[in-house]
């Protein structure tokens, strides 16, 4: 099995705290703010906690269409969470899972710092192509700054 790995970072104007709440609550804030990528998430099992499993369906702005995800960690005294998508197209035939960890930790202006770790783990030995992660990594940089501006917008969000 093969794997590869994306490593980003962003930084984002609020508090660790608050920046946790979007990534659990992503579900709830990701069709209102970015519709075209995440049309809807729809509980399967559970209601948020670890081993929560939810199905999302996809917008129009991405080459897929629907994906499952559990929820394989959180923790809220260090803001780690942890997803990983098992199911769907959004695999895009080639893996077994793709696997999403964040970790927040604060900034010296007040801020923080978003730490995402994405593994992808392939069906064989077939090298994860570079165009797949290329356009990943866009399109991760894409909805995180959509969600910044998101609760920039929104305080009582």
């Amino acid at each position: 099995m093969a794997t590869a790995t994306l490593e980003l970072e962003f930084a984002s104007q609020f508090p660790p705290e608050k920046a946790f709440k979007s990534f659990t609550h992503f579900d709830e804030i990701a069709p209102k703010v970015i519709p075209h990528v995440f049309k809807s998430f729809d509980a399967i099992h559970g209601n948020g906690e670890v081993g929560t499993i939810k199905n999302i369906t996809f917008g129009e702005a991405v080459p897929f269409t629907s994906g499952k995800y559990k929820v394989e960690a959180i923790d809220e005294s260090t803001y780690t969470y942890s997803t990983s998508f098992f199911e769907g197209d959004n695999l895009y035939g080639i893996f077994d899972s793709i696997n999403h960890h964040y970790k927040i930790t604060p900034s010296a202006n007040g801020g923080s710092v978003v730490k995402q770790t994405v593994t992808y783990k392939s069906k064989g030995d077939e090298k994860v192509p570079e165009e797949i992660l290329k356009k990943e990594k866009e399109q991760y940089e894409g909805i995180y700054q959509a969600m910044e501006a998101f609760a920039a917008a929104n305080p009582q969000a």
